[in-house]
């Protein structure tokens, strides 16, 4: 079980995420998300089903399973527990989930075309691929769950899927970096669809991820020497 210092430090860090989300201008004109944070290997603290001025204590505690465990839902927002579930489920290693209607991202969800990796910074914040498109079911179906959980087992290494017709899932292994990707891919979209305007996106050189890769860890080693 986690404890209730940890808990309100996942509860705030979700907070922070969704203030950020904000602040960027990657959201919808609805302002549409939900975020969750996952606290144990049974359980996951759910924003409420709104996320524009969340508190703290706003968010529900959940279970794998499906049940509530403390806190309140919208029912909209108990049909989407599943679709957060089945990346915990399936991504141990996963510690924060969100999913919002980017406009630019669900563009691609929409026309049910993957999101190329063409940016340098989706590759610096962990997707160093396309993001692929999961088929289109009812939200929170069986449909939806398995067309998932089948994406999310052959493309092991994706830290994002589109949702067909739908909009955008992204996770990591926090609140803060699972937002600063999601940010990175809307960014990306964005200039997809400009760059279609004057004779279409290039992809990346090869060797590319791997040049990424030597550089961060350059200045990682080079922050670490500093301290």
């Amino acid at each position: 079980m986690t404890d209730a210092r940890t808990g309100k430090q996942r509860a705030d860090q979700v907070v922070e995420a969704a203030e950020g989300l904000f602040a960027a201008g990657v959201m919808s004109h609805s302002g549409h998300a939900n975020l969750s944070a996952r606290l144990d290997d049974d359980s996951f603290l759910l924003t409420p089903g709104f996320v524009r001025g969340l508190r703290p204590e706003q968010l529900a505690t959940v279970s794998l399973d499906g049940q509530v465990v403390a806190g309140r839902l919208r029912s909209v927002s108990a049909e989407i527990i599943a679709m957060h579930s089945t990346v915990y489920r399936a991504r141990p290693q996963v510690g924060a989930v969100i999913h919002t209607h980017s406009p630019a991202a669900t563009a691609f969800a929409v026309a049910h075309r993957p999101l190329p990796c063409r940016t340098e910074p989706m590759l610096r914040f962990g997707q160093a691929e396309d993001v692929p498109v999961v088929p289109w079911g009812p939200r929170g179906s069986d449909v939806s769950v398995r067309g998932m959980a089948e994406v999310l087992e052959s493309r092991p290494t994706t830290a994002a899927v589109l949702l067909a017709n739908h909009g955008l899932l992204v996770f990591g292994p926090d609140p803060a970096a699972t937002a600063h990707l999601l940010v990175a891919i809307e960014e990306s979209a964005e200039a997809e669809l400009a760059a279609a305007a004057i004779g279409g996106a290039v992809d990346f050189p090869e060797g590319a991820v791997e040049a990424v890769r030597t550089a961060i860890a350059r200045a990682a080693s080079i922050a670490r020497v500093a301290s």
